[in-house]
């Protein structure tokens, strides 16, 4: 299940791609799947073991085109172990809630991202969120949850104030919203309560056959309750200084 759109977001094989915070790697699997260079990056090392599996895994089953690479590492958001304009692609998906830097977070994915480089950023919309905030504690006050909720604009600011330009938006994961409702109003580690067990079981047929009447579903509720916002930015070139000035 993505939620970056990549026919918004255009991925060409050969690209170096950060998919910073993967958790268990779905974004970056599908970069690796187009043939681009991938490091899947997390401070989780059980979930980064897993990630690697999966790629390997993948390559052995032929699912990466030839010339692909794909690495899992343990790493630090904050503290980024690659030099700069390493990256033609940054990917943070539903992360940056977490993390009480967020901008120390955007200015080391900056600092990696080559110029006219393109970066996905997705986060648990504003309104959605706030439902599973009033309906449950228990869903946000846990150890590595999530921190704050962002309304669009205040993210788009801090995406233009961290030097970059955001040319797209959307939402995602509608029919993903009311699971997580139910989630909160029957308790979050409550999965035997009839209501989430359907509606999971609903989800699942979604994800596995995709239907065209669900997808219609999705397409037209995602402007109104869609899961996740998703922003696309650009790393503008620098003007190039004229060499009588640079001495």
């Amino acid at each position: 299940m993505l939620t970056v759109d990549f026919s918004r977001f255009p991925l060409a094989p050969g690209d170096r791609v950060l998919d910073l915070g993967c958790g268990a790697g779905r974004h970056a699997f599908e970069c690796y799947r187009r043939g681009a260079h991938v490091v899947a990056l997390d401070q989780n090392g059980e979930e980064i073991r897993e990630v690697a599996k999966w790629f390997a895994a993948m390559k052995e089953a032929g699912e990466a085109p030839a010339g692909a690479t794909a690495t899992a590492m343990e790493g630090d958001a904050l503290a980024l172990p690659f030099p700069d304009e390493s990256f033609d692609v940054v990917i943070i998906s539903e992360v940056m809630e977490h993390i009480p830097d967020d901008k120390g977070v955007l200015a080391e994915m900056v600092r990696v991202l080559k110029p006219g480089g393109r970066i996905a950023v997705t986060v648990p919309r504003y309104g959605p969120e706030k439902v599973c905030w009033t309906l449950s504690d228990a869903y946000h006050e846990v150890e590595g949850g999530h921190i704050r909720i962002y309304r669009a604009d205040e993210l788009l600011a801090k995406i233009r104030e961290a030097g970059l330009r955001p040319y797209g938006t959307h939402h995602a994961h509608a029919l993903h919203s009311p699971y997580w409702w139910l989630k909160c109003a029957f308790g979050v580690d409550n999965d035997k309560a009839l209501p989430v067990r359907a509606y999971h079981k609903l989800l699942v047929w979604d994800i596995m056959k995709k239907p065209l009447a669900t997808r219609v579903a999705e397409q037209a509720l995602n402007p109104l309750i869609g899961k996740s916002f998703v922003a696309y930015a650009t790393k503008p070139h620098l003007p190039r200084v004229p060499e009588a000035d640079a001495k």
